[in-house]
């Protein structure tokens, strides 16, 4: 059954639900269970604030997915899925905004293909990884390029509070394989590409990465970005679109506001 699912809240209060033409119908636990089920509880989308639409342990990234940005990052593709963490700490959803540090002078938007795992995935087959996965949303992978570059390693340029937007739901059926995603920042396109274009698909990254690591459910694999990657700056407006998901659409904004 086809469904996007929403993480909501109303009141001060988060739950889940699945989007509906008429409103959200509320999910009866969450979205992880077997089956899904719903309650009666409808809500009107403007009587409600869509949140980042699950609550990962933690987000893996791919770096150099797309041989593209691999050309103008100066990267040759690699031999297998470079991969690095992003932590729980740095999500927010869908018209949140985004935090520019004072600590750098260069923040980049990175669309991306973002992949929420259903169940417990350890050792899994690339022929089974269909089964791991609840569905698909849109992220971006905000990077302090100039800390990237100053500290040789990732860690702290993709780390920062509000750097992994994700939303602006969860589509549970479409084919990951060939979707058009695009990057805007103010309305102006930046980054084009297919998911076709991936060096390492969304099955083997699961494969791949849950031989390494236990993947949650929950949890999501940023699955790489394409050529086209640029600087935000406060006051800018970034919008993540992608073919069969949505736009997922972020605000750029200074330390304090």
């Amino acid at each position: 059954m086809t469904m996007r699912i929403v993480r909501f809240e109303q009141h001060d209060k988060s739950a889940y639900g699945i989007m509906l033409e008429d409103g959200i119908r509320r999910i009866q636990g969450s979205p992880f269970d077997d089956p899904i089920e719903t309650v009666s509880i409808t809500h009107r989308t403007t009587d409600v604030r869509l949140l980042a639409p699950c609550v990962p342990s933690k987000i893996v990234a791919v770096g150099v997915n797309y041989k593209s940005h691999g050309d103008e990052m100066n990267h040759k593709p690699p031999d297998e899925p470079l991969i690095f963490i992003k932590p729980a700490t740095a999500v927010i959803g869908p018209e949140d905004s985004i935090i520019y540090p004072s600590s750098s002078k260069r923040v980049d938007y990175e669309g991306e293909l973002g992949v929420v795992i259903k169940s417990v995935a350890r050792y899994v087959p690339k022929a089974r990884a269909r089964d791991y996965i609840l569905g698909y949303t849109c992220l971006n992978d905000v990077t302090a390029r100039d800390l990237q570059a100053k500290d040789v390693q990732w860690t702290r340029a993709k780390s920062f509070d509000t750097f992994c937007p994700i939303g602006p739901w969860i589509e549970t059926d479409i084919n990951p394989f060939d979707l058009s995603l695009n990057t805007y920042l103010n309305g102006q396109v930046k980054q084009i590409t297919r998911t076709s274009q991936m060096i390492f698909d969304v099955h083997e990254l699961v494969s791949f990465i849950s031989h390494i690591m236990t993947l949650l459910p929950g949890d999501i694999i940023a699955t790489g970005t394409t050529s086209g990657i640029g600087p935000m700056q406060p006051g800018d407006t970034v919008e993540i679109k992608i073919e069969g998901i949505g736009t997922l659409r972020n605000y750029v904004v200074k330390p304090g506001i």
